[in-house]
């Protein structure tokens, strides 16, 4: 099951730091206590004037954003451990779910998080929350299928931070469905998203990540191992995703950048609420049941929470466990029953 990366905005590009807060209420205890410790950390944070915020500057294209010039105090960084202080990291489908989740806890851990995803209006609520948290956050909002966008993004993240130390892959979801009714622009579609863009970005970070001695992490789904007659479609795109991944990381142990892939299963996103729903619908429409019903179907132990995945995803992006190297981590609850 792949994730939903970037949701269905206009297209247009925008760039800029984003620093309006989201209030939206957490539905789960994970959420909850992220709300906490957030609160808890913009009480200690100082306020900053619009100068100290940032200033506007200019890319090569002629386009404007907006470039963040405050760092987050040491004191704040050390509630995360600051492991990833002074890294760029690039968050592709950054903007909810599973993305949301792994650029909040990588802006927790100190990294500069580059947030990319179609819809402008939910990039700017996701850096609005990791703003408030005192973290930094850059955002890119535009169609990564389209090559000049995902060339508009690495240069982003090098003209502001000089650099790149990190590139999550997660924008990129498939159409599910029968085989036959898949058309053409459905295939190209799937692949453009979630694998080309990813070829794109990473063959032109690869020489910063390089020279910093970076890290990529791409997440997957657990579809690419075990495919079904709905999920033809993801099922190829998350194989070779996987295939892709392995091959690069032979790549990576030559010029010292480390590469490794999630495979989430069932995790609580927009998508996966849909399911729910049409579940819910053979249960008398009962989102608890039908939850439920889910769990016992697919025979694992719950359903996950985006923050789960975040948690893994820091774990392995942390310098300590560079050991770590070219392992595709089924992190499903139990749903992949295959070697």
């Amino acid at each position: 099951m792949g994730e939903v990366g970037a949701g269905g905005g206009d297209g247009a590009e925008s760039v800029g730091i984003a620093r309006t807060a989201n209030n939206a209420s957490r539905k789960d205890f994970v959420r909850q206590e992220e709300e906490r410790f957030f609160d808890s950390v913009a009480a200690r944070t100082p306020k900053r004037s619009e100068e100290e915020r940032g200033h506007s500057a200019q890319n090569d294209s002629g386009e404007r954003f907006s470039q963040a010039t405050a760092r987050v105090s040491k004191g704040k960084m050390e509630m995360g451990d600051g492991k990833l202080t002074g890294k760029c990291a690039i968050v592709t489908g950054g903007s909810r779910g599973i993305g949301r989740a792994i650029a909040m806890r990588l802006a927790h851990e100190g990294a500069h998080v580059v947030i990319a995803a179609r819809d402008a209006k939910t990039l700017a609520a996701t850096a609005g929350e990791i703003s408030k948290a005192g973290g930094e956050v850059t955002t890119f909002a535009g169609d990564l299928r389209d090559p000049e966008k995902v060339d508009a993004l690495w240069r982003l993240a090098v003209e502001s931070h000089g650099g790149i130390d990190i590139v999550v892959n997660n924008a990129g979801a498939t159409r599910r469905g029968e085989f036959v009714e898949l058309a053409d622009t459905d295939w190209m579609d799937g692949f453009a998203l979630k694998l080309f863009c990813a070829v794109r970005l990473l063959r032109a970070a690869w020489p910063y990540l390089k020279e910093r001695r970076g890290a990529v992490l791409n997440i997957i789904g657990t579809g690419g191992r075990t495919p079904g007659p709905e999920f033809t479609l993801g099922g190829a795109v998350n194989g070779a995703f996987l295939s892709f991944t392995k091959a690069l990381a032979d790549v990576g142990v030559r010029d010292g950048v480390q590469v490794n892939a999630i495979n989430p299963g069932y995790i609580r996103t927009d998508r996966l609420q849909g399911w729910i729903k049409s579940v819910a619908a053979e249960t008398g429409g009962d989102m608890q049941a039908a939850q439920r019903e889910m769990v016992r179907r697919a025979n694992i132990v719950k359903i996950g929470e985006p923050e789960e995945i975040a948690s893994l995803a820091a774990f392995i992006l942390s310098p300590e466990n560079r050991l770590l190297h070219g392992a595709l981590i089924d992190l499903d609850g139990g749903l992949t029953k295959t070697v």
